[in-house]
């Protein structure tokens, strides 16, 4: 039998996808480095081996996934070449193992975890569902229906991906480091577009999926009258969000979602567009929407003392901003403290102005030093250069957030894509 080993298991989508596998009875193991990540819980629990880096695991008999961090120069790589073993980078081993199912890919700038995860929870109440969320959650039956997943565009991955339908949330210029502009964005998305086979579920609101081209038909959804599918009378309240949806401007349902912000208003009309074209019950949407809890870090909560600790992913000025909106709405009295690490010096540097105008909508911010990535761990910037177009920022370092015990009642959010738990983990050992 197959034995598949995962060449930097931890990564999201990789221990997504190792998961998938041992749910299906594969043989699962994998290797990484010693530091503890959020993502190698799901794995521990399923009892997948998880190695530290060396040639020494490589072994005959393997199939090895290398993820997309690790170029061919790593000793394992080496190693598994040298043995003749077969190497299949992650996202041409996804694009395969996809064609067995209905398949349905979540892209976008923004948005694509929430999504993912959502309409993977409210599918599973119609048919069998595998899924693979890029928060580290994954989940695989032999018998499923649908297989929903998250569609990178970083370095035009989601190329490899030739899916039944398409979930497109919006085109935003990201990824400095590899994208050259936002015309070089919208250039894989549109090549993307061509490539899904049954139909195309696109944000009309965003300005660039408007002029979005494809073989098959493009449903259009957003809060503007032209879209097909049209969230109106919106209702936002500390408990969620209610709303009407009209079908080419005829009144469809009323759906209630437990989160906050216009972005989960967006991404539930997604979903509910696609279960509308797969005709899965309304009445399951309803109450699917209804019962999900989100996805790791997007807006994970934990209420400590008189505190709320928010852990969000938010690493770009767009998704600053629809967080600290989230936190108004459900925290319309307390005060918003951002606590933000910069992921990457090429995206700091590219949207400096920008970062700055989005936490200055917090009402206090600290800013953690920039992280780096494995492909570019150094800049020309500094975290100072973004302190000083932010009137309200301070700098903060693990061993100094005790001074965020001064803002009582309010509410802190931890946001970056880099390692900015360690600075909530500082915290929380502070307070105990």
């Amino acid at each position: 039998m197959t034995v598949y080993h995962f060449v930097g298991i931890k990564g999201t989508g990789m221990s997504s996808l190792a998961q998938i596998l041992h749910d299906m009875n594969y043989e699962v193991q994998g290797s990484d480095f010693e530091k503890v990540y959020f993502t190698q819980k799901p794995l521990e629990d399923r009892g997948i081996r998880i190695l530290a880096f060396s040639k020494d695991n490589i072994r005959e008999g393997l199939t090895v996934i290398a993820g997309n961090a690790y170029p061919d120069t790593h000793e394992e790589i080496v190693e598994a070449n040298r043995l003749g073993l077969p190497v299949i980078r992650y996202h041409r081993f996804l694009g395969d193992f996809m064609k067995k199912y209905t398949s349905v890919a979540i892209t976008g700038s923004h948005g694509k975890t929430s999504t993912t995860g959502l309409l993977a929870h409210v599918m599973e109440g119609a048919e069998p569902t595998s899924y693979l969320i890029g928060d580290g959650s994954g989940k695989g039956a032999e018998n499923n229906k649908y297989f929903v997943f998250e569609a990178c565009e970083y370095r035009r991955h989601f190329l490899s991906y030739h899916p039944d339908y398409a979930i497109m949330t919006n085109i935003d210029f990201d990824h400095p480091d590899y994208f050259a502009n936002i015309e070089d964005v919208f250039s894989a998305f549109q090549e993307m577009a061509l490539q899904v086979k049954k139909g195309i579920i696109a944000c009309g609101d965003d300005e660039h999926l408007q002029s979005i081209q494809a073989k098959v038909p493009v449903l259009f959804y957003g809060f503007g009258e032209e879209n097909d599918f049209q969230a109106r009378n919106i209702q936002k309240s500390t408990e969620g969000t209610t709303f009407d949806v009209l079908v080419r401007n005829t009144f469809f349902a009323s759906f209630s979602i437990r989160g906050y912000g216009d972005h989960n208003v967006l991404n539930s009309l997604a979903v509910i567009a696609l279960c509308h074209y797969e005709n899965i019950d309304v009445s399951i949407i309803q109450e699917r929407l209804l019962s999900f809890r989100g996805v790791k870090r997007r807006f994970t909560e934990k209420r400590l003392g008189n505190q709320i600790l928010i852990d969000d992913y938010a690493h770009h000025p767009t998704e600053i901003n629809a967080t600290i909106e989230a936190a108004r709405q459900k925290f319309p009295d307390r005060e918003i403290v951002a606590i933000f690490q910069p992921h990457t010096f090429t995206r700091t540097q590219t949207f400096l102005d920008e970062f700055a105008t989005s936490l200055s909508k917090a009402d206090k911010v600290y800013l953690c030093d920039i992280f780096g990535s494995a492909r570019e761990n150094k800049g020309e910037l500094s975290i100072a250069d973004l302190q000083a177009k932010i009137a309200n920022a301070d700098l903060i370092k693990e061993d100094s957030t005790s001074i965020l015990k001064d803002h009582e009642n309010a509410v802190l959010i931890f946001m970056g894509a880099g390692d900015i738990q360690k600075f909530q983990d500082a915290y929380e050992k502070v307070l105990v």
